[in-house]
């Protein structure tokens, strides 16, 4: 597979892309004004202890305060697959004074992920299960890090066991264990690697533990040591910053997108990384001779006077991103709805219909299976997240249904971030989770309709003159004057006159007055205002 990265920057918006075999597949902003909060270290105060719910809110200088749980107060190790915190027969021993819990996952593709929670094999079960109010009271200061974005009217979530990735290694500083990536499958390379790390903590007395990522296997020991070296002055500062700063305060912002990008997705599989700006190109050119300096002829700075997103066709699928109905390539197409709850995808046949010779069935599962490539690209160009509803076109034949489940799991397979799902085969019934962790694009670009409130409707003209009525039964014995002067929206007064001129004999027949009908656009389709004129 061909991977691209186009990244466009602003004095003050910074946008990427990743390209899969020319089609765009994920989208990242990034906003001065709107900086993500994710993998940020705060010192904050807690503002309120809930023991009810077994959690707590934290001030954080947000806009909303964060949400802690418990279990990420108790348990700084989470149980994670792709770990192994002891490697049995390679000569080393374990690197965990505290038994040998696993460890978060060896590729964190977001900074301040924890995907997870679990209790150390070795740890007091008795302080384990110690309840929220007995941890935290409220007002007490707490050095937290974001793990989830604020999203909507929720808080951000937060954990108190901070972990900061590198290329190479990712450090857990709230506890004491070495684990290295199960994809490392050599035994002399864990070890190798092994060494390296804990040489370093004992030479320079560094608190905290390191998980070895895959992306450090074969890596030279400069690679290792400069990681560990970007850590320990980190965190050196960082508890500074604490001690010295006022609660709520951020003690650590994360790194930009750009370097976020490199740090996390770069591998020999991008062809090229395209940068608009001459300064931002410096930038990624500097790190990636740092993390891959093999790939640095791939870096290439993109200075024609054509935006760059236009140029590779980044822009246009931006937009298709914001629309709500996809056309496939067949004809048919798919609708895509966000609501509170859940995402909703609907998958119909539209123009397509089929060969002339063919089955009905077959023209189900054709448009099905080109919907589920479709569906998967949309899923992570928008970043849908939380519980995902796919409709598929109803078909008779299980074989086929089972087809379709087989694709969209193979399909799946190529999105970063964890995912399940299950095949309700009564109601033909696709149902997903995807672990989210920002907003989607759709609420990063843009906003609820001032005019529909964000419900996008609006009551019909129709509605809006039989309410008039309505209204106007209500206040008749309060009008007083010789006749009566109705201030309507041009399209409900266009009704008045003509299809529901009806209603408008029955209000005059109801007031036994005279209606002067007038027409301001710049009345809300469903605002009306009534007023008696005296005589004069």
């Amino acid at each position: 597979m061909n991977k691209e990265m186009i990244i466009s920057t602003s004095g003050h918006e910074t946008m990427a892309a990743i390209l899969e075999d020319d089609e765009v597949v994920e989208i990242f902003v990034e906003r001065d004004q709107a900086l993500g909060a994710a993998g940020n270290i705060y010192k904050g105060r807690v503002s309120k202890v809930l023991p009810g719910m077994q959690a707590a809110f934290v001030n954080l200088g947000l806009e909303r305060d964060g949400f802690l749980y418990v279990a990420d107060v108790i348990d700084p190790l989470a149980s994670m697959d792709g770990i192994d915190d002891d490697d049995e027969g390679d000569g080393e021993e374990s690197d965990n004074k505290n038994g040998g819990a696993a460890a978060p996952q060896s590729d964190p593709t977001n900074s301040g992920s924890r995907a997870g929670r679990g209790r150390g094999r070795g740890r007091d079960r008795n302080q384990s299960d110690l309840p929220i109010d007995k941890l935290l009271t409220a007002g007490q200061e707490i050095v937290v890090q974001v793990v989830k974005e604020p999203l909507g009217t929720k808080g951000a979530r937060i954990t108190s066991h901070v972990s900061i990735p590198g290329r190479f290694l990712v450090f857990m500083p709230t506890v004491d264990h070495i684990g290295v990536s199960r994809k490392i499958a050599s035994r002399e390379q864990r070890g190798r690697l092994r060494r390296i790390v804990r040489d370093f903590r004992t030479k320079h007395q560094m608190p905290g533990g390191v998980i070895i990522r895959t992306a450090a296997a074969d890596r030279p020991e400069e690679d290792i040591i400069s990681d560990l070296t970007y850590f320990h002055e980190l965190w050196t500062e960082t508890l500074k910053k604490g001690e010295n700063r006022r609660a709520p305060t951020c003690i650590h912002r994360e790194e930009s997108l750009v370097a976020k990008l490199l740090r996390d997705l770069l591998t020999n599989d991008f062809s090229a990384i395209r940068i608009d700006d001459a300064r931002e190109h410096q930038k990624a050119v500097k790190l990636v001779e740092r993390i891959m300096p093999d790939l640095v002829s791939r870096v290439h700075r993109y200075d024609k006077n054509f935006p760059i997103f236009e140029e590779y066709g980044v822009q246009a699928e931006i937009d298709k991103g914001l629309r709500s109905k996809v056309w496939l390539k067949s004809g048919g197409y798919i609708v895509i709805n966000q609501t509170e709850a859940l995402v909703a995808i609907d998958v119909n046949t539209g123009r397509y219909v089929g060969k002339r010779t063919g089955r009905l069935e077959d023209t189900i599962v054709k448009t099905n299976l080109e919907a589920v490539t479709e569906i998967v690209r949309q899923v992570r160009l928008r970043d849908l997240g939380g519980i995902i509803v796919l409709d598929f076109i109803d078909m008779e034949e299980r074989k086929n249904r089972q087809s379709v489940y087989q694709a969209f799991e193979q399909q799946i397979r190529r999105d970063r971030s964890p995912s399940k799902a299950v095949q309700v085969t009564e109601f033909g019934l696709i149902i997903t989770t995807r672990k989210r962790v920002k907003q989607s694009l759709e609420r990063q670009l843009t906003e609820p309709c001032p005019y529909c409130s964000g419900s996008a409707v609006v009551k019909s003209t129709s509605t809006i003159c039989f309410e008039i009525l309505s209204e106007l039964r209500k206040i008749s014995g309060d009008l007083n004057g010789h006749h009566v002067q109705l201030r309507v929206n041009p399209d409900v007064a266009r009704a008045l006159k003509a299809e529901e001129r009806g209603v408008l004999k029955e209000i005059e027949r109801t007031l036994d007055k005279r209606i002067t009908l007038r027409s301001d656009a710049l009345l809300h389709h469903e605002q009306f205002d009534v007023m008696a004129v005296e005589r004069g």
